[in-house]
């Protein structure tokens, strides 16, 4: 990831700043809070290709710098408001923010940072931006609805699984890519080309994430294996066993999911790699890796275009 960001280092520190700048507020508690889970850490990934994506087109301005600040805002929202709906403990190897400070406290200062993001986005004086962002934010927000409405739910399709990761992570990809451009202020296509680079990524991402919730070390993710089963959520390793499992196994996927229960984790994992439940899953994040990589055919040779084809990369071939 450093040398990754090597080409937009300045710009990625700057972001930084911003951040810290902007987690200011009067009431104690928001600051504590917003600099506990903005203090874990994490790859900026979301923000890092606001960055690029304004480098590959010629400049990243300031203007693209405070566009990656309320990405990330945004990003760090949902996430604590994911760890309250998910009664996640756990998250970059430390308690979640839920755990350390309660549930009602995580939720509100989730608020203040959704809401720090669009003064932010006012700022910025581009109508477009806006738009796009108001639209992603509301996406997400459905997408949240949609998994708690489908957890617990064993009989999901795959297209179901698809739906939801597309709304719950994928649109913010999308979202920092196209925003980016339109700050570089390049034409509608490229815009929606940059928003289509964006959107196959997130998915391969996502679907690597509900990957190593099966293969994965907790001390490199730093948090705990069989999560999704605890939350009910049927990812597409547990969609393949359904589909492609034993009576016995199937039985047992289901009732896992219905009752959010990691109890016969060992048991599932092993179902799992029996009916080829994380290969195929990095086969189909493969193929949505392809196509963010395509997506990026036209944009200028550079540092700023091979970084973004290393993120693409790291995309899928990473352990946490």
């Amino acid at each position: 990831m450093q040398q990754i960001r090597s080409s937009v280092a300045g710009e990625f520190e700057a972001v930084n700043r911003l951040i810290i700048e902007q987690l200011h507020s009067d009431v104690p508690m928001v600051e504590n809070i917003g600099h506990y889970i903005v203090d874990a850490g994490g790859k900026r990934l979301r923000p890092l290709l606001s960055l690029l994506c304004g480098a590959a087109f010629g400049k990243c301005s300031e203007r693209h710098v405070t566009f990656a600040a309320i990405i990330e805002f945004i990003h760090t929202a949902t996430l604590l408001h994911d760890d309250v709906v998910d009664i996640s403990s756990l998250r970059r190897g430390r308690a979640t923010a839920n755990a350390e400070f309660g549930n009602a406290p995580s939720v509100l200062v989730g608020d203040f940072l959704y809401t720090r993001a669009f003064q932010l986005m006012v700022q910025l004086q581009d109508m477009d931006v806006l738009r796009h962002m108001a639209d992603t934010t509301n996406t997400i927000a459905e997408g949240e609805v949609l998994q708690l409405a489908r957890a617990g739910n064993p009989d999901l399709s795959e297209a179901d699984y698809l739906e939801v990761i597309t709304r719950k992570t994928a649109v913010l990809f999308a979202a920092a890519c196209y925003g980016s451009a339109a700050l570089s202020g390049r034409p509608p296509a490229e815009r929606r080309q940059m928003a289509e680079f964006g959107l196959n990524l997130g998915i391969a991402f996502q679907m690597i994430d509900d990957v190593l919730d099966y293969e994965g070390d907790p001390k490199t993710m730093g948090k705990n294996v069989g999560d999704d089963l605890t939350e009910g959520k049927t990812t597409l390793p547990l969609i393949r066993v359904m589909d492609q499992g034993s009576d016995g196994e199937r039985e047992l996927v289901r009732s896992a999911i219905i009752n959010k229960s990691a109890a016969a984790l060992p048991a599932i994992m092993a179902a799992v790699v029996r009916c080829g439940g994380t290969t195929y899953t990095r086969q189909q994040a493969q193929r949505y890796h392809d196509e963010a990589q395509g997506a990026l055919t036209g944009l200028p040779q550079g540092p700023a275009k091979d970084a973004l084809l290393a993120v693409t990369a790291l995309s899928i071939h990473r352990d946490h």
